[in-house]
């Protein structure tokens, strides 16, 4: 009996140690280094393009999405490398008609998608 309580709880522990790694993961993955890496490595088509309007007057809901914080520019060009890197992805964009040069964000959904916002 005392050996089945012992592998309990040593399993119940694994799980948790696997599910915080899990969690941890996903609170870096829109970080900057987190959108660049995913960006260099997506091959998936599960992705929206939004339309920024105004990041400055995120009060007015008709201006820009409250989701995407503004980035920096440095975080901009990143992103955009990213992306120029992963060629088939750059060339599924453009075949949507999503100049790279104009994508001032990006985000990863939970479920793996991404959100691409342009100028």
């Amino acid at each position: 009996m005392k050996r089945i309580v012992t592998l309990t709880a040593a399993a119940a522990l694994s799980s948790l140690a696997f599910a915080g790694a899990s969690r941890a993961e996903s609170l870096g993955m829109n970080t900057a280094q987190g959108i660049e890496q995913t960006l260099r490595t997506f091959h998936g088509n599960d992705f929206n393009v939004e339309q920024v309007h105004n990041w400055r007057n995120l009060d007015d809901e008709t201006t820009g999405p409250r989701s995407a914080p503004e980035r920096s520019g440095y975080a901009i060009r990143g992103i955009q490398a990213s992306i120029d890197a992963n060629r088939s992805l750059a060339r599924r964009l453009n075949n949507e008609g999503v100049d790279v040069r104009n994508i001032v964000n990006a985000e990863q959904a939970a479920d793996g998608s991404l959100t691409f916002y342009v100028r």
